[in-house]
């Protein structure tokens, strides 16, 4: 299924007021969920997560906090399996060794066999598993949308809920001042940093080219950005909805247009390897580096957990 963020999730309108008195649900499983016993492992647990359903970066940052701590710890990267989120794990894969169940409990419960840290991408809202560090992403463009929970709105717990979690990690290039103004309102003690995305690939791009750009990814914008940024000619843009598969008709759909208009097809890291070896024929991918700033205090921090 092609599903893509209703546009009332980003600014309220009545249709967000209309479904909002089913946003209690969500606040009532969210209660019910803190009041469970909280399951501590033997190994050490860090969650990279997110209040915001989708595009926040938190699969990018989990590959660079494992990069700051693969030297000090034996450490291994934990994601709930879910059948349209293998393009996460192929991600997390390169990165270093991974552990896909149905449940997390089950993946900690073999982790700490072997392993002494474990990196959690997904699982904030998991209240029955005890973390020893909280990261939480947003994305600095949409940030919290109109500031409802679902399906009212794009928030899966309340923002107030970040005064329990240890950092706060803003992606993207937007200007963050009113943001942090905001943050620092639930609790003005809280960590804040922020990084973007630098190509580590573009000297294989011809610049010259005019290009088509495909993505299903959480925060699209954000990759339209970053090609605006260094100079892609952007002539056809083609939007799917976050974790989607292509079918063949779509890619063979997707190269008429581009041979009919002479284009070059450029995608995400994400969307490449959902792509079956046929279909990744004519097509190339933009590979980015995540960029922390202040990355030597967050290196400091992360050493005394």
């Amino acid at each position: 299924m092609n599903l893509k963020k209703p546009k009332f999730w980003l600014k309220k309108n009545f249709l967000s007021y209309i479904i909002f008195p089913l946003s209690i649900i969500t606040h009532t499983i969210n209660f019910f969920k803190k009041i469970n016993h909280k399951k501590k492992y033997n190994i050490k647990t860090i969650c990279i997560g997110n209040i915001f359903v989708g595009g926040t970066g938190k699969t990018s940052l989990t590959v660079k906090i494992n990069e700051i701590l693969k030297n000090k710890y034996k450490t291994v990267l934990i994601k709930k399996y879910y059948t349209n989120q293998t393009d996460e794990i192929n991600l997390l894969k390169k990165a270093g060794d991974v552990i896909s169940k149905n449940e997390r409990l089950e993946s900690l419960k073999i982790a700490q066999r072997k392993y002494d840290l474990a990196i959690l991408d997904d699982g904030l809202q998991q209240k029955n598993i005890h973390y020893d560090f909280k990261i939480v992403c947003f994305n600095s463009h949409e940030f919290i949308g109109n500031n409802f929970l679902l399906p009212a709105g794009p928030l899966r717990e309340s923002f107030n809920e970040i005064k329990n979690y240890d950092i706060i990690f803003l992606n993207g290039e937007h200007k963050n001042v009113n943001i942090k103004k905001k943050i620092k309102s639930v609790n003005k003690n809280l960590k804040i940093f922020e990084g973007f995305y630098d190509p580590v690939n573009l000297k294989t791009f011809n610049l010259n080219k005019n290009y088509l750009m495909f993505c299903g990814i959480g925060n699209p914008q954000e990759f339209e950005k970053t090609l605006s940024k260094y100079k892609f000619k952007i002539k056809k843009k083609i939007i799917f909805g976050d974790h989607y598969k292509l079918s063949n008709k779509e890619i063979n759909s997707i190269k008429n247009i581009s041979k009919k208009n002479k284009l070059q097809i450029i995608t995400t890291e994400k969307d490449y390897l959902r792509l079956n070896p046929h279909q990744r024929k004519g097509i190339k991918y933009l590979k980015i580096n995540l960029k922390i700033k202040n990355l030597n205090k967050l290196k400091k921090i992360l050493s005394n957990i």
